[in-house]
């Protein structure tokens, strides 16, 4: 039995939101406010103990006018309609279970339809207004109808309600046959809390190093687990033992350190009134195995000499494990003891990298299904336990390191939350590729992209180690508000024979993107590398993917419009030609020499606009930095040719690390070489 799907609506982001769970992890990733901790919060609202509790602010922002216009229907004596309209914050699950299962437990009073090969039902749990409270609900309220008073009355409206909505809603469940939503059943939140379990694990976990005194967070969890234990069979001979244990100090306590308490006491007689010399009084110190864990437990890492070490000494990456793995037991127990097991068991784990390094991170996530096993093999003589766990995470080492199906893309679109599932995303034939070569790189690379706010794609090392001094100078010339320094820009090298790969991922992700590749020019004989004018070729598989053309020749590559360059939120940029530092004859001169040199044929494909830009132009990311630069690397010549020539032939020689820690860090007056700089400028203001 597993929980397939979930479905929230109108919780805060949840607007209307669909997430598919794994069977056994699923990761919830996504930028920041994007809607992953509503996602946990909205079930520790309906399934934490206690009645369900809702705010006003916790309704999707974009159905609140449908309180008020639900309110104008009652004021026009619509009381009828009222309901169909007013909001409610509710959650669907589609329950998966095995028809041949002989007990369904408390399963059984959900499945409702009288199909049996079905193997799916529908649970819903919603907040609403309860039922007869309509009137009471609008009771009071202020309205004349007046448009000139529409304001002022609306915000009285939406302040009275915001104090009513927590006496007036409650809660309901119901059962929906799958097949016809039409036949239902109502049942008490109590019923479903049997049916399902939850335990959380919160991001703040109290675990931060203390000054004045020792946080005792992980002796707390042993504490719970005595009074878990207390209901549960098998753990009677622990708890026997240790009572034993405290019966003998107990018996200690009541002869020899009483007696010796005692003598603190002073004697009632020294106050002189009668009668009170006659009531000595005595001490006694009752003790048992809950008062003693409660206050005097500790857990302790073993030590030298017998000097055994506080839990705050530990490092916090390895106390929030042993934390989470406490925890884990903890709700393990919880579920042993319940008289009726859940069907279903749904624990959330908020952000589990808290202090962990990498490492730690990445064997979490690997060894989390594994702990679950092991703890139904040692403690439950095999049976199953049917947990599911949702991460949510910042973690780019869990996020790659998790199966690629297991992921969960939440992205925020204005005031409403959208679910992608990578399963689903790259479920398509033509898709199968891309997507085993982006679950080995993810896991090599550990690149952030499902947490950035724009992307840039780069050739190799140079381009890495350029890119901030770059992004720092095209900012710096800038005239938009919003640099890109100011973003969360993550920046990946990929090369140009892999860059391809990810065009799927990041329209799915939906992430702008910039692809800065070479136009790697190659002659038409044996395809081999060549300066740009010579080129009748590109051999980038990048490129050649872009325009879904095999057979490209530079020109053709040189004269392609911005329009072209462009996909939705992708941009791809390769060198162009390079007119700083040339003189207006020198650059007439070249640009006539370039125009002859093409067949009418080609010039037929041209946009004669564009020949303003046919200049000398780079192969690669080095010679086009020298071409941009002409004056510092000593580049010389009387045409187009020549310079790329002299540019490549210098190019070939330098150490490309060198190069790039050279000029990011001790020369740094240059400038960036137009291709680079033009696709910044279309990832700033977009």
């Amino acid at each position: 039995m597993r929980i397939e799907k979930v479905k929230v609506n109108n919780f805060r982001l949840l607007r209307d939101s669909e997430i598919t769970l794994d069977e056994k992890t699923t990761v919830i990733v996504g930028r920041n406010n994007s809607g992953k901790t509503s996602f946990t919060e909205v079930f520790r609202r309906f399934l934490s103990d206690g009645t369900a509790k809702f705010k006003l602010e916790d309704f999707s922002i974009p159905i609140h006018e449908d309180f008020w216009n639900a309110f104008i229907l009652m004021k026009e004596e619509k009381e009828d309609q009222v309901r169909d309209i007013l909001p409610y914050i509710q959650i669907t699950l589609t329950l998966k279970y095995d028809i041949n299962t002989d007990n369904l437990g408390p399963l059984g009073e959900f499945v409702i339809d009288l199909d049996p090969s079905l193997t799916h039902t529908v649970a819903v749990v919603r907040y609403q207004l309860a039922d007869g409270k309509i009137p009471a609900f609008f009771e009071g309220i202020e309205y004349t109808g007046e448009p000139e008073k529409t304001v002022s009355e609306k915000k009285n409206f939406f302040r009275v309600i915001k104090e009513r909505v927590p006496l007036y809603f409650s809660t309901s469940v119901y059962a929906i046959d799958p097949q016809d939503p039409t036949n239902q059943k109502k049942f008490d939140l109590a019923i479903f809390r049997e049916l399902l379990q939850t335990g959380f694990i919160n991001a703040q976990r109290g675990l931060d190093d203390t000054t004045h005194k020792d946080s005792d967070v992980l002796g707390s969890i042993v504490e719970r687990m005595l009074d878990i234990a207390k209901s549960e069979t098998s753990d009677n001979e622990t708890l026997s033992l240790l009572e034993n244990s405290v019966k003998e100090i107990q018996f200690k306590l009541d002869t020899d350190f009483n007696q010796h308490v005692n003598k603190l006491l002073p004697a009632l007689s020294l106050f002189g009134y009668p009668g009170l010399s006659t009531l000595p009084l005595h001490t006694e110190t009752t003790l048992d195995v809950k008062r003693l864990l409660e206050n005097h437990t500790k857990v302790h890492y073993p030590g030298e000499h017998g000097i055994n070490l506080p839990e705050t000494y530990n490092g916090l990456g390895s106390r929030n494990l042993i934390y989470i793995l406490f925890k884990l037991y903890e709700f393990f127990k919880l579920y042993k003891a319940r008289k009726t097991a859940a069907n279903f068991h749904l624990i959330f784990i908020e952000e589990p990298e808290a202090h962990m390094h990498p490492q730690m991170q990445e064997v979490f996530i690997r060894k989390l299904t594994e702990i679950a096993n092991e703890f139904s093999c040692q403690f439950n003589d095999g049976s199953p336990w049917p947990v599911q766990f949702v991460i949510t995470t910042h973690s780019t080492h869990i996020a790659n390191e998790a199966p690629f199906d297991s992921i969960r893309y939440f992205i925020n679109t204005g005031m409403h939350t959208r679910v992608k599932d990578l399963k689903l995303g790259f479920s398509n034939e033509t898709k199968k590729d891309d997507k085993e070569f982006l679950h080995k790189y993810l896991t090599l690379t550990k690149c952030d992209l499902f947490f950035a706010d724009k992307a840039i794609l780069i050739e190799g090392p140079t381009e890495r180690i350029l890119m901030p001094k770059i992004i720092e100078k095209v900012d710096s010339e800038s005239a938009y508000s919003s640099p890109l320094s100011s973003k969360y820009l993550t920046i990946i090298e990929v090369g140009g024979a892999y860059a391809h790969h990810f065009f799927s991922l990041l329209n799915f992700l939906e992430l702008r993107t910039l692809i800065i590749t070479d136009i790697d020019s190659v002659d038409s004989k044996n395809r081999e590398k060549c300066i740009v004018s010579e080129g009748a070729y590109t051999s980038n598989a990048c490129i050649k993917k872009w325009f879904n053309e095999n057979d490209l020749s530079p020109i053709s590559l040189l004269n392609k419009t911005e329009i072209e360059k462009t996909n939705g939120l992708l941009r791809l940029a390769y060198q162009v030609p390079e007119f700083i530092e040339l003189g207006i004859g020198e650059m007439s001169t070249m640009l006539a020499e370039t125009a002859a040199a093409i067949e009418p044929v080609e010039m037929e494909k041209v946009d004669t606009r564009s020949w303003g830009e046919i200049g000398p132009t780079g192969r690669s990311f080095e010679d086009a930095f020298m071409l941009a630069n002409r004056s510092l690397f000593d580049i010389k010549g009387n045409n187009s040719e020549e310079l790329e020539r002299s540019a490549w032939q210098k190019a070939l020689k330098v150490d490309k690390t060198n190069f790039a820690l050279k000029y990011a860090l001790e020369e740094t007056t240059w400038n960036v070489p137009a291709y680079i700089k033009q696709g910044l400028a279309w990832l700033s203001i977009n």
